[in-house]
């Protein structure tokens, strides 16, 4: 029991002390949940329907931005057969077009197999290229199992195309720019159908600025 000239002064400062406890007792502010960026989605491919697509689209664009940038600063002469929109694309837009082209060319090569060996056991993988052929062009993958590979062999491809598309100016005429190394473009109904799938991406199409550039001048 407190003496009778101490209560006045403890009733004062109970409601105090009660109002203290009851923010003491309040629930924290929830924090705020960490933004996590979310990754770019990858430009469309013929393979898409393949468990390792992503994986191949990704090691592809890769090795377009590394030993395969020479194509991506260059405007092939029938560049406007295969892909309308190149020559204002970005850099991130003609990759996916390269990526999209070999993408189409697996199709007639491999069916998208990566372990598929054609002519005989001549040649290996997604797009069916020659261990003799990959030593000669400096590719890492130089036997017919690394071939099998399907990140190498496309790497492998960058690597093939980067020579012969700057080399002859061309994606694909007669016996040179990816038709050197390539049967499916010495096909005329291979070739319409690999035209008409990378022409119809959407990182083929003229942008609007372009458009609206080129009706200016046929003005």
């Amino acid at each position: 029991m407190f003496p009778s000239f101490l209560r006045a002064p403890l009733r004062r400062l109970a409601p105090i002390a009660l109002l203290g406890l009851g923010a003491a007792c309040a629930p924290l502010p929830e924090a705020e949940a960490p933004v996590i960026a979310t990754p770019p989605a990858l430009p469309a491919m013929a393979w898409d329907h393949r468990p390792e697509g992503a994986q191949w689209t990704d090691a592809t664009l890769a090795a377009l931005k590394s030993h395969g940038a020479p194509l991506l600063s260059q405007v092939p002469a029938d560049i406007g057969t295969w892909c309308p929109g190149y020559v204002t694309a970005d850099a991130d837009g003609r990759a996916a077009f390269w990526a999209g082209m070999l993408s189409a060319l697996a199709k007639h090569e491999s069916t998208w197999n990566p372990a598929a060996v054609g002519g005989g056991g001549k040649w290996f993988g997604l797009v069916q290229i020659a261990p003799a052929t990959a030593r000669g062009y400096g590719c890492a993958a130089g036997s017919g199992s690394a071939l099998k590979d399907g990140v190498s062999n496309l790497s492998c491809a960058v690597r093939i195309a980067a020579r012969t598309v700057r080399r002859d100016g061309v994606v694909s005429a007669g016996m040179r720019g990816l038709a050197a190394d390539w049967g499916p473009f010495h096909s005329a109904r291979k070739r319409a159908e690999m035209v008409n799938w990378t022409r119809n991406q959407s990182y083929c199409q003229p942008s609007q600025t372009a458009r609206v550039a080129s009706a200016n001048s046929a003005g």
